[in-house]
């Protein structure tokens, strides 16, 4: 079990940014698969970014897509996500997620891609708010 623990959710205002963070305890960020995903009231965790574990490759929700941008700190063991021109529809409150990837699996299959389901997730932080409202 990945203990992630997430910071910097905050009350904004429409159009402006914020910053999140998560910081990692593990050995190093280039076994884990590391991802963002968000959930609004009432409504299902819906994914928003992730990265792969050799982090080459990134991906986006279409709705964040242009606005957010997602980067990792393999010398922190931290991921962030950078969150511009934030929108009512960007509340939510906000999970790092982070998974395993085997060595053998990567030697097997080669470029293993980013995850953007939660259930291929199984270590989660507890949240942290972001409100956006006038």
């Amino acid at each position: 079990q990945v203990q992630l623990v997430e910071s910097g959710g905050g009350l904004v205002q429409p159009g402006a940014s914020l910053q999140l963070s998560c910081a990692a305890a593990v050995s190093t960020l280039y076994k884990y698969g590391m991802a963002w995903f968000r959930q609004a009231p009432g409504k299902e965790r819906e994914f928003v970014a992730a990265v792969n574990w050799s982090g080459d490759t990134t991906y986006y929700a279409d709705s964040v897509k242009g606005r957010f941008t997602m980067s990792r700190d393999t010398a922190k063991n931290t991921v962030g996500l950078q969150m511009n021109d934030l929108e009512f529809e960007d509340t939510a409150v906000y999970y790092c997620a982070a998974v395993y990837i085997d060595p053998n699996r990567v030697a097997s299959e080669g470029v293993i891609p980013p995850f953007t389901a939660a259930n291929e997730y199984d270590n989660w932080g507890q949240g942290t708010q972001v409100t956006v409202s006038s």
